[in-house]
């Protein structure tokens, strides 16, 4: 009988586990028997310090390495920081790469975003359509820190044997989001905005760009499952192949998100286009293929994603726990 990849017992740490993807994933662990889960909180320690995370590992040593930690935004903040998402970005990743690799984890799983392929990429976008082509420019400062990652652990990988994996998600969305105005992604912007305008009787909603690009949305639980399901049963044989696309496989433009969202909040009033606000890639859908033919596959509908949504919107409004 084949041995398993990971076992239960084994020791995971989920790194950036407060974040709407490092939830999701321990959540995804928890519902799948894992007990074992590492994590800790940025106070006490801080990704971007070398030596404090390889005296972390040397002290923890755990079996299994998740990467969900990273610094991220919207179009706006992407566009705005780009010092800063590439440096912060690639220090935690340099970081907890190595000290993953030096101090022996069995395996790493490292979570890449689909704005690492090109802007003019062929859709559906294949995993081996990276670097074929320019960046979309608003967001290429953390796009080429992703890449780095990527392209580091492929070279532990092939050179080392380490086995370090990468998982590149489309555009996500869930409980835990960022629902900042101007920071924040497409789908949780739109939420908060639609929410107020409904409050506040507002006879429109102002929407950035012109609504015409194509985005695919993923639920940010069935990512967590599709990590779960990837550390469990993906074991690539080619440094090609250390690359697997995770998305719904559909998409749908901007403006039609829009109206999804507008009907969800019960907003009657007008929705308007700001064109002098950038756009960002036409259109980004990835080719899931691969993983399909693995045996994965998402759950949650884009109809069903945007109420469970809204409901945690409003509930952290409630509590007082979201941060705007």
């Amino acid at each position: 009988m084949k041995s398993p990849l990971i076992e239960k017992d084994f020791s995971i740490f989920v790194a950036g586990h407060n974040g709407m993807v490092g939830s999701a994933i321990c959540r995804a662990l928890k519902r799948n028997n894992y007990t074992r889960i590492l994590t800790i909180n940025k106070s006490d320690l801080d990704l971007t310090d070398s030596l404090a995370v390889d005296m972390w590992f040397r002290k923890n040593k755990p079996d299994v390495v998740i990467m969900a930690a990273a610094k991220v935004g919207g179009i706006y903040a992407n566009n705005s920081f780009p010092t800063e998402f590439l440096l912060e970005n690639l220090k935690i990743q340099i970081n907890v790469i190595e000290s993953a690799w030096k101090n022996k984890t069995r395996r790493l799983l490292f979570l890449g975003s689909s704005c690492i392929y090109p802007r003019s990429s062929p859709q559906p976008i294949k995993e081996d359509y990276l670097l074929r082509g320019e960046l979309e420019k608003t967001n290429e400062a953390y796009a080429i820190a992703k890449i780095s990652g990527i392209k580091l652990c492929s070279a532990l990988r092939n050179q080392y044997g380490f086995d370090a994996i990468s998982l590149m998600p489309t555009n996500l969305y869930g409980p835990g989001d960022n629902y900042h105005l101007i920071n924040s992604h497409v789908m949780a912007a739109l939420i908060r905005r639609f929410i107020e305008a409904k409050e506040n009787n507002h006879s429109h909603v102002t929407c950035w760009g012109s609504g015409s690009p194509e985005r695919e949305f993923l639920h940010v639980d069935d990512l967590g499952d599709a990590t779960v399901f990837v550390l469990e049963s993906w074991s690539p044989k080619k440094i090609e192949t250390a690359i697997l696309n995770v998305g719904t496989g559909s998409d749908l433009t901007i403006k039609k998100l829009a109206s999804k969202i507008s009907k969800a909040t019960k907003f009657e009033g007008d929705i308007l286009w700001d064109k002098s606000k950038p756009d960002g890639t036409p259109k980004k859908l990835l080719d899931i293929t691969k993983i399909l033919k693995l045996g994965w596959k998402p759950k949650i509908n884009i109809n069903k994603g945007i109420e469970l949504t809204i409901n945690d919107y409003i509930s952290r409004l409630d509590s007082g726990s979201i941060r705007l």
